[in-house]
């Protein structure tokens, strides 16, 4: 499989929204009568209204295969922190909001492929993301990715129980 990455804005989401919707249905087929996981057009344009709102989706031939896609925290504000006794003095964060790949392509290396690419070019040097804690094969692959777990947090009442991950960026070279 050859993975054509591509990016995006917050200016793009018209253009892409019922792509990252049409991927999510296809993710999440087997739970479509969740609530929490019917809401999922709102959280695309909750993170999407963000001016610092960044995309890759990938494709396979004209295909989506998956995106990840998120948005810098507000500075000093960061979710996070109530987590750590000890905040990092660099604690500019970019939250990953949500890293898809669809069934088709799940154990092929795309979720690794998009999930650096978005992080590939931040300025920011932490990032933060949630993993239900029903899944602990994926808390372990984003471990292998080099974050750590920080603590649990129910954004929602509807939602799951998340682990709340965190990792370093590597220091961009001038």
């Amino acid at each position: 499989m050859t993975l054509d990455l591509r990016h995006f804005t917050h200016d793009d989401l018209p253009t892409i929204r019922q792509t990252l919707i049409d991927v999510h249905a296809d993710a999440y087929a087997d739970q479509m009568d969740d609530p929490f996981v019917q809401r999922f057009p709102w959280f695309v344009d909750h993170w999407g209204g963000n001016p610092g709102f960044s995309c890759v989706i990938g494709y396979d031939g004209g295909e989506p295969v998956g995106y990840a896609y998120g948005a810098p925290a507000t500075p000093g504000r960061e979710w996070w922190r109530g987590h750590l006794e000890v905040t990092p003095e660099q604690s500019s964060t970019f939250s990953v909001s949500e890293l898809m790949v669809r069934p088709k392509w799940r154990k092929t290396g795309a979720s690794q492929r998009l999930h650096e690419a978005l992080l590939a070019d931040r300025d920011e040097r932490l990032a933060v993301l949630t993993v239900d804690t029903t899944h602990p094969r994926v808390q372990a692959l984003y471990e292998s990715w080099h974050y750590r777990k920080i603590g649990e947090q129910q954004p929602f009442p509807d939602s799951p129980l998340f682990s709340v991950m965190l990792r370093h960026l590597a220091m961009r070279q001038p």
